[in-house]
Protein backbone atom coordinates (compact mmCIF):
# COMPACT_ATOMS: atom_id res chain seq x y z
CA UNK A 1 0.00 0.00 0.00
CA UNK A 2 1.24 3.19 -0.76
CA UNK A 3 0.84 6.03 1.44
CA UNK A 4 -1.11 9.30 0.65
CA UNK A 5 -0.14 12.41 2.19
CA UNK A 6 -2.99 13.84 3.50
CA UNK A 7 -4.43 16.38 6.20
CA UNK A 8 -6.25 15.47 9.30
CA UNK A 9 -8.95 17.32 10.34
CA UNK A 10 -10.77 16.65 13.93
CA UNK A 11 -13.93 15.53 12.39
CA UNK A 12 -11.89 13.05 9.82
CA UNK A 13 -10.36 12.06 13.51
CA UNK A 14 -13.79 12.00 15.59
CA UNK A 15 -15.06 9.79 12.23
CA UNK A 16 -12.43 7.25 11.96
CA UNK A 17 -12.37 6.85 15.93
CA UNK A 18 -16.25 5.59 15.18
CA UNK A 19 -15.91 4.09 11.80
CA UNK A 20 -14.31 0.16 13.13
CA UNK A 21 -14.44 -1.58 16.97
CA UNK A 22 -13.10 -4.48 16.71
CA UNK A 23 -12.63 -6.25 20.25
CA UNK A 24 -15.53 -6.07 22.88
CA UNK A 25 -14.70 -2.48 23.84
CA UNK A 26 -13.94 -0.85 27.21
CA UNK A 27 -17.87 -0.90 27.94
CA UNK A 28 -18.16 -4.05 27.91
CA UNK A 29 -14.37 -4.92 28.45
CA UNK A 30 -14.11 -6.00 32.10
CA UNK A 31 -11.14 -5.61 33.57
CA UNK A 32 -9.62 -5.06 29.56
CA UNK A 33 -7.41 -2.35 29.11
CA UNK A 34 -9.36 -0.70 26.26
CA UNK A 35 -6.57 0.19 23.49
CA UNK A 36 -6.65 2.29 20.10
CA UNK A 37 -4.78 1.14 16.88
CA UNK A 38 -4.78 3.27 13.43
CA UNK A 39 -4.31 1.24 10.46
CA UNK A 40 -2.24 3.46 7.52
CA UNK A 41 -4.91 2.72 4.95
CA UNK A 42 -8.32 1.00 4.94
CA UNK A 43 -9.07 -2.14 6.52
CA UNK A 44 -6.93 -4.97 3.56
CA UNK A 45 -4.60 -7.84 4.18
CA UNK A 46 -2.17 -5.47 4.39
CA UNK A 47 -3.20 -5.78 8.39
CA UNK A 48 -4.27 -9.16 8.43
CA UNK A 49 -2.40 -9.73 11.87
CA UNK A 50 -4.01 -7.03 13.42
CA UNK A 51 -7.38 -8.43 12.67
CA UNK A 52 -6.29 -11.86 13.26
CA UNK A 53 -5.80 -10.89 16.71
CA UNK A 54 -9.01 -9.52 17.53
CA UNK A 55 -10.94 -12.54 15.74
CA UNK A 56 -8.36 -15.33 17.04
CA UNK A 57 -8.86 -13.39 20.90
CA UNK A 58 -4.63 -13.13 21.36
CA UNK A 59 -5.49 -9.32 22.34
CA UNK A 60 -8.28 -10.66 24.68
CA UNK A 61 -6.07 -12.93 26.06
CA UNK A 62 -3.13 -10.25 26.68
CA UNK A 63 -5.86 -8.56 28.61
CA UNK A 64 -6.61 -5.74 26.12
CA UNK A 65 -9.47 -4.77 24.07
CA UNK A 66 -8.43 -3.19 20.82
CA UNK A 67 -10.28 -0.95 18.84
CA UNK A 68 -8.85 -0.85 15.37
CA UNK A 69 -9.55 2.32 13.86
CA UNK A 70 -9.24 2.13 9.91
CA UNK A 71 -7.06 4.78 8.00
CA UNK A 72 -7.73 6.36 4.00
CA UNK A 73 -6.80 8.86 2.23
CA UNK A 74 -8.02 11.56 4.55
CA UNK A 75 -6.14 10.03 7.85
CA UNK A 76 -2.64 10.81 8.60
CA UNK A 77 -1.99 7.95 10.90
CA UNK A 78 0.98 9.75 12.97
CA UNK A 79 -1.00 12.97 13.77
CA UNK A 80 -4.01 10.33 15.07
CA UNK A 81 -1.63 8.85 17.36
CA UNK A 82 0.76 12.32 18.46
CA UNK A 83 -2.62 13.86 19.16
CA UNK A 84 -3.39 11.34 21.21
CA UNK A 85 -6.82 9.88 19.27
CA UNK A 86 -5.16 6.42 19.17
CA UNK A 87 -2.55 5.22 21.36
CA UNK A 88 -0.58 2.86 18.69
CA UNK A 89 -0.48 3.15 14.87
CA UNK A 90 1.20 1.40 12.21
CA UNK A 91 3.03 3.23 8.85
CA UNK A 92 6.05 3.00 6.90
CA UNK A 93 9.56 3.76 8.75
CA UNK A 94 10.77 7.49 6.24
CA UNK A 95 7.15 8.88 6.93
CA UNK A 96 7.20 8.37 10.75
CA UNK A 97 10.65 10.06 10.57
CA UNK A 98 9.14 12.86 8.60
CA UNK A 99 6.62 12.93 11.56
CA UNK A 100 9.72 13.12 14.08
CA UNK A 101 11.22 15.82 12.37
CA UNK A 102 8.12 17.89 12.09
CA UNK A 103 8.25 17.47 15.81
CA UNK A 104 6.32 14.55 17.45
CA UNK A 105 7.87 12.03 19.47
CA UNK A 106 6.90 8.72 18.10
CA UNK A 107 9.14 6.06 18.00
CA UNK A 108 9.28 2.40 16.22
CA UNK A 109 8.44 -0.22 18.51
CA UNK A 110 8.29 -2.84 16.06
CA UNK A 111 9.17 -3.63 12.68
CA UNK A 112 7.20 -6.07 11.47
CA UNK A 113 7.78 -5.52 6.80
CA UNK A 114 11.39 -7.16 6.74
CA UNK A 115 11.44 -6.16 3.39
CA UNK A 116 9.96 -3.48 1.04
CA UNK A 117 6.78 -4.33 -1.31
CA UNK A 118 7.95 -1.59 -3.75
CA UNK A 119 8.58 -2.49 -7.46
CA UNK A 120 8.51 -0.27 -10.53
CA UNK A 121 7.03 -3.01 -12.95
CA UNK A 122 6.76 -2.80 -16.88
CA UNK A 123 5.35 -5.05 -19.69
CA UNK A 124 7.69 -7.13 -21.31
CA UNK A 125 7.01 -5.52 -24.51
CA UNK A 126 9.23 -2.38 -23.48
CA UNK A 127 12.57 -4.69 -23.10
CA UNK A 128 13.07 -2.53 -19.78
CA UNK A 129 14.83 -5.63 -17.40
CA UNK A 130 16.87 -3.04 -15.45
CA UNK A 131 17.05 0.15 -13.72
CA UNK A 132 19.90 1.48 -16.79
CA UNK A 133 16.69 0.54 -19.45
CA UNK A 134 15.05 3.02 -17.49
CA UNK A 135 16.91 5.71 -19.20
CA UNK A 136 15.03 8.61 -21.44
CA UNK A 137 11.85 6.48 -20.55
CA UNK A 138 8.46 7.65 -19.23
CA UNK A 139 8.81 5.96 -15.49
CA UNK A 140 5.25 6.52 -13.16
CA UNK A 141 5.97 7.12 -9.39
CA UNK A 142 3.42 8.62 -6.56
CA UNK A 143 5.86 10.85 -5.15
CA UNK A 144 4.71 12.73 -2.41
CA UNK A 145 7.12 10.82 -0.20
CA UNK A 146 6.56 7.25 -2.22
CA UNK A 147 9.61 7.78 -4.67
CA UNK A 148 12.91 7.72 -3.04
CA UNK A 149 13.41 3.59 -3.55
CA UNK A 150 13.17 4.87 -6.93
CA UNK A 151 15.18 8.05 -6.78
CA UNK A 152 18.19 6.19 -4.85
CA UNK A 153 17.97 3.28 -7.96
CA UNK A 154 18.15 5.41 -10.89
CA UNK A 155 20.45 7.27 -9.12
CA UNK A 156 23.09 4.69 -7.95
CA UNK A 157 22.95 3.85 -12.09
CA UNK A 158 23.70 7.24 -13.07
CA UNK A 159 20.65 8.25 -14.09
CA UNK A 160 19.46 11.97 -12.62
CA UNK A 161 15.92 11.56 -11.92
CA UNK A 162 15.35 15.36 -11.53
CA UNK A 163 16.73 15.54 -14.97
CA UNK A 164 13.98 15.45 -17.78
CA UNK A 165 16.33 14.50 -20.68
CA UNK A 166 17.09 11.43 -18.52
CA UNK A 167 14.60 10.31 -17.29
CA UNK A 168 10.90 11.31 -17.35
CA UNK A 169 9.17 11.21 -13.44
CA UNK A 170 5.19 11.21 -14.00
CA UNK A 171 3.16 11.93 -11.28
CA UNK A 172 1.01 8.05 -11.06
CA UNK A 173 -2.60 8.13 -9.96
CA UNK A 174 -3.29 5.03 -7.98
CA UNK A 175 -4.29 2.59 -10.59
CA UNK A 176 -2.71 1.16 -12.95
CA UNK A 177 -4.69 2.42 -15.81
CA UNK A 178 -1.78 5.05 -16.79
CA UNK A 179 0.60 1.61 -17.38
CA UNK A 180 -2.39 -0.49 -19.39
CA UNK A 181 -3.19 1.80 -21.41
CA UNK A 182 0.62 2.70 -22.48
CA UNK A 183 1.21 6.39 -21.20
CA UNK A 184 3.83 5.22 -19.20
CA UNK A 185 6.76 2.80 -19.83
CA UNK A 186 7.00 2.03 -16.27
CA UNK A 187 4.73 2.21 -13.02
CA UNK A 188 5.02 1.92 -9.30
CA UNK A 189 3.33 -0.99 -7.63
CA UNK A 190 3.22 -2.55 -4.59
CA UNK A 191 4.11 -6.11 -4.90
CA UNK A 192 0.87 -6.93 -2.97
CA UNK A 193 -1.80 -4.15 -4.39
CA UNK A 194 -0.88 -2.63 -7.73
CA UNK A 195 1.01 -5.19 -8.83
CA UNK A 196 -2.02 -7.92 -8.69
CA UNK A 197 -4.25 -4.87 -10.27
CA UNK A 198 -2.64 -5.56 -13.53
CA UNK A 199 -2.95 -9.32 -13.08
CA UNK A 200 -6.42 -8.77 -12.60
CA UNK A 201 -7.07 -6.57 -16.19
CA UNK A 202 -8.00 -8.68 -19.04
CA UNK A 203 -4.81 -8.45 -21.89
CA UNK A 204 -6.35 -7.21 -24.96
CA UNK A 205 -4.05 -9.46 -26.90
CA UNK A 206 -5.53 -12.88 -25.62
CA UNK A 207 -8.67 -12.21 -24.11
CA UNK A 208 -7.30 -14.07 -20.72
CA UNK A 209 -6.22 -11.74 -17.59
CA UNK A 210 -2.12 -10.16 -17.86
CA UNK A 211 0.45 -12.89 -16.66
CA UNK A 212 3.65 -12.20 -14.05
CA UNK A 213 5.19 -13.62 -17.31
CA UNK A 214 4.05 -10.19 -19.58
CA UNK A 215 5.49 -8.13 -16.94
CA UNK A 216 9.01 -7.09 -16.23
CA UNK A 217 9.58 -6.52 -12.54
CA UNK A 218 12.99 -4.24 -10.84
CA UNK A 219 12.77 -5.12 -6.96
CA UNK A 220 14.39 -1.89 -4.92
CA UNK A 221 15.43 -5.28 -2.53
CA UNK A 222 17.59 -6.99 -4.91
CA UNK A 223 18.58 -3.52 -6.26
CA UNK A 224 19.87 -2.44 -2.90
CA UNK A 225 18.03 0.81 -2.73
CA UNK A 226 14.95 -0.37 -0.03
CA UNK A 227 13.69 1.21 2.70
CA UNK A 228 11.52 -0.59 6.13
CA UNK A 229 8.20 -0.36 5.83
CA UNK A 230 5.29 -1.42 7.97
CA UNK A 231 5.79 -1.35 11.86
CA UNK A 232 3.97 -0.32 14.56
CA UNK A 233 4.87 2.71 16.63
CA UNK A 234 3.61 4.93 20.02
CA UNK A 235 4.47 8.26 21.35
CA UNK A 236 6.90 8.52 23.56
CA UNK A 237 4.84 10.52 26.10
CA UNK A 238 2.05 7.67 26.54
CA UNK A 239 4.94 5.30 26.60
CA UNK A 240 6.46 6.86 29.37
CA UNK A 241 3.40 7.65 31.07
CA UNK A 242 1.62 4.67 33.98
CA UNK A 243 1.97 1.29 32.74
CA UNK A 244 1.72 1.98 28.73
CA UNK A 245 4.88 0.47 28.32
CA UNK A 246 3.63 -2.92 29.31
CA UNK A 247 0.16 -2.34 27.60
CA UNK A 248 2.38 -1.58 24.65
CA UNK A 249 4.57 -4.68 25.46
CA UNK A 250 1.11 -6.60 25.39
CA UNK A 251 0.00 -5.45 22.40
CA UNK A 252 3.05 -6.19 20.38
CA UNK A 253 2.80 -10.24 21.91
CA UNK A 254 -0.80 -10.36 20.33
CA UNK A 255 -0.21 -8.50 17.32
CA UNK A 256 2.81 -11.08 17.13
CA UNK A 257 0.57 -13.76 17.33
CA UNK A 258 -1.83 -12.92 15.03
CA UNK A 259 0.64 -12.58 12.19
CA UNK A 260 1.94 -16.30 12.81
CA UNK A 261 -1.67 -16.95 13.11
CA UNK A 262 -1.56 -15.61 9.03
CA UNK A 263 1.61 -16.71 8.10
CA UNK A 264 -0.34 -20.91 8.88
CA UNK A 265 -3.63 -20.19 8.39
CA UNK A 266 -3.95 -18.12 5.34
CA UNK A 267 -7.85 -18.45 4.43
CA UNK A 268 -8.72 -17.69 7.85
CA UNK A 269 -7.14 -14.46 7.71
CA UNK A 270 -8.52 -13.31 4.27
CA UNK A 271 -11.99 -13.91 5.83
CA UNK A 272 -11.15 -11.62 9.06
CA UNK A 273 -9.79 -9.12 6.20
CA UNK A 274 -13.14 -9.12 4.49
CA UNK A 275 -15.35 -9.43 7.64
CA UNK A 276 -13.42 -5.98 8.77
CA UNK A 277 -14.56 -4.13 5.78
CA UNK A 278 -12.38 -4.93 2.80
CA UNK A 279 -13.90 -3.17 -0.65
CA UNK A 280 -11.68 -5.84 -2.71
CA UNK A 281 -11.88 -9.59 -3.29
CA UNK A 282 -10.99 -12.80 -2.16
CA UNK A 283 -8.78 -13.55 -4.55
CA UNK A 284 -7.14 -9.90 -4.26
CA UNK A 285 -6.51 -10.53 -0.54
CA UNK A 286 -5.49 -13.65 -0.72
CA UNK A 287 -2.78 -12.79 -3.14
CA UNK A 288 -2.51 -9.30 -0.85
CA UNK A 289 -1.89 -11.90 2.25
CA UNK A 290 0.45 -14.28 0.66
CA UNK A 291 2.83 -11.44 -0.56
CA UNK A 292 2.51 -9.58 2.80
CA UNK A 293 3.87 -12.91 4.39
CA UNK A 294 6.40 -12.76 1.88
CA UNK A 295 7.75 -9.30 3.17
CA UNK A 296 7.37 -10.19 7.05
CA UNK A 297 8.45 -14.04 6.88
CA UNK A 298 11.67 -14.65 7.20
CA UNK A 299 12.08 -12.77 9.97
CA UNK A 300 15.78 -13.96 10.90
CA UNK A 301 16.06 -12.46 14.39
CA UNK A 302 11.77 -12.75 14.98
CA UNK A 303 8.67 -11.01 13.98
CA UNK A 304 9.07 -7.61 14.83
CA UNK A 305 12.47 -7.35 15.42
CA UNK A 306 14.46 -4.17 13.68
CA UNK A 307 17.27 -5.16 11.66
CA UNK A 308 19.44 -2.04 12.10
CA UNK A 309 21.36 -2.11 8.87
CA UNK A 310 18.01 -1.66 7.16
CA UNK A 311 17.06 1.17 9.18
CA UNK A 312 20.35 2.82 8.68
CA UNK A 313 19.70 2.06 4.83
CA UNK A 314 16.54 3.54 4.94
CA UNK A 315 17.60 6.68 7.41
CA UNK A 316 20.16 7.22 4.32
CA UNK A 317 18.03 7.35 1.51
CA UNK A 318 14.88 9.39 3.08
CA UNK A 319 17.83 11.89 3.81
CA UNK A 320 19.33 12.11 0.72
CA UNK A 321 15.99 12.37 -1.38
CA UNK A 322 14.65 14.83 1.26
CA UNK A 323 11.62 12.88 3.32
CA UNK A 324 14.28 14.44 6.20
CA UNK A 325 16.76 17.13 6.28
CA UNK A 326 18.94 15.05 8.69
CA UNK A 327 19.14 11.35 10.51
CA UNK A 328 16.87 11.40 13.38
CA UNK A 329 18.37 12.02 16.93
CA UNK A 330 17.98 9.08 19.45
CA UNK A 331 14.43 7.56 20.39
CA UNK A 332 13.48 7.36 16.90
CA UNK A 333 13.29 3.57 17.70
CA UNK A 334 13.61 1.39 20.69
CA UNK A 335 13.52 -2.29 20.75
CA UNK A 336 13.01 -3.51 24.13
CA UNK A 337 9.16 -4.01 24.01
CA UNK A 338 9.20 -6.06 20.42
CA UNK A 339 12.58 -8.32 22.27
CA UNK A 340 10.31 -8.74 25.44
CA UNK A 341 7.00 -9.85 23.17
CA UNK A 342 8.95 -11.72 21.47
CA UNK A 343 9.90 -13.56 24.45
CA UNK A 344 6.32 -14.46 25.90
CA UNK A 345 5.48 -15.48 21.91
CA UNK A 346 5.81 -19.90 21.68
CA UNK A 347 5.99 -21.31 18.81
CA UNK A 348 7.53 -20.79 15.31
CA UNK A 349 8.78 -17.01 15.62
CA UNK A 350 10.99 -17.02 12.65
CA UNK A 351 9.20 -18.68 9.70
CA UNK A 352 12.49 -19.69 8.21
CA UNK A 353 10.30 -23.05 6.31
CA UNK A 354 7.59 -20.75 5.39
CA UNK A 355 6.70 -20.87 1.59
CA UNK A 356 4.56 -18.70 -0.57
CA UNK A 357 1.62 -20.26 -1.95
CA UNK A 358 0.22 -20.44 -5.71
CA UNK A 359 -3.02 -17.63 -6.09
CA UNK A 360 -4.88 -17.76 -8.92
CA UNK A 361 -6.42 -14.18 -9.43
CA UNK A 362 -9.68 -13.81 -10.66
CA UNK A 363 -11.22 -10.80 -12.78
CA UNK A 364 -11.38 -7.85 -10.90
CA UNK A 365 -10.00 -9.43 -7.60
CA UNK A 366 -13.03 -11.07 -6.76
Amino acid sequence: MQLRRAKLTGLVVAAALMAVACGSGSSASGSLTPVKFVLQWVPQAQFAGYFAAVDQGYFKDAGLAVTIVPGGPDVNPMQVVATGAADIGTTWVPKMLAAREGGTDLTDIAQIYQRSGTLEISFKSKGLTSITALKGKKVGSWLGGDEPELYADLTKNSIDPTNASDVSIVKQDFTMNQLVTGQLDAAEAMIYNEYAQVLEATNPVTGKLYQPSDLNVINFNTDGTAMLQDMIFASQKWLSTGNNATIAEKFLEASFRGWIYCRDNAASCVQSVLKAGSQLGTSHQTWQLNEVNALIWPSSAGIGQLDTTAWAQTVQIATKYGIIKSAPTGGAYRTDLAQQALAAVSGDTKGTSWQKATVTLAPGGN
